[in-house]
């Protein structure tokens, strides 16, 4: 039986204009994962990563070798998403109280109307950011152990697919996909089935300094 570990990229610096890049913090999450990795025994047959530079250098920092690039493993595009909002929605928000939890709180309702949306003013609609996560997961090889180091997006829509919750699941996986948290997929007979999700083990407890959403 083959397995694929998908892994949550690392923290994002959140800079403008540099928000694709790992954070100080994001590296040392990098390194926790890629020990616990080595802990749990996995000897990765392949490593595969989106083309996102917060994906590749959390591979890097992990010490996972090797890594294949593709493209479907990346994340949407969040301002896209935030740019074909209601202008009045998105007006107010340097002038917030708190503007992190203003800009989250309208990335959750971007999120919410792609996803019931019909795609037409979206440059990738979401059945299509779903139809190119599930065709990347396909297009594996059953054999082995994959390790897959992408984002919050692409992991959510795994584990909702193999789930069989609706895009509501999706949103609500999504939400607290945890940096570097491990979700792990058994490659069986009877096809793909889920055995873990947003495990982060290894940035809890002692390690919960480590601990991000975000």
């Amino acid at each position: 039986m083959g397995a694929i570990h998908l892994v949550r990229h690392g923290q994002a610096t959140g800079l403008e204009g540099a928000y694709d890049e790992l954070s100080d913090l994001g590296r040392e999450q990098a390194r926790a994962v890629g020990a616990e990795l080595v802990r749990r025994g996995v000897r990765p047959t392949r490593v595969i990563t989106g083309a996102l530079a917060r994906q590749r250098q959390t591979a890097a920092a992990a010490g996972l070798t090797g890594a294949v690039v593709d493209p479907r493993w990346d994340e949407y595009d969040h301002l896209a998403l935030l740019g074909a909002l209601p202008a009045e929605a998105t007006a107010n928000i340097g002038r917030a109280p708190d503007p992190a939890r203003a800009l989250q709180e309208m990335l959750d309702a971007a999120l919410a109307r792609w996803v019931g949306a019909d795609g037409g003013s979206y440059p990738e609609p979401w059945p299509v950011f779903r139809s190119r996560v599930r065709d990347a997961l396909n297009d594996i090889d059953r054999g082995g152990s994959t390790v897959v180091v992408t984002s919050a997006g692409p992991i959510s829509a795994v584990a909702a697919a193999l789930l069989g919750v609706p895009p509501e699941g999706w949103l609500a996986l999504n939400r607290v996909m945890i940096n570097t948290s491990i979700t792990t997929v058994a490659l069986g007979r009877s096809g793909a089935s889920l055995l873990s999700v947003n495990d982060h083990a290894h940035v809890a407890g002692d390690g919960r300094r480590l601990l991000t959403y975000r």
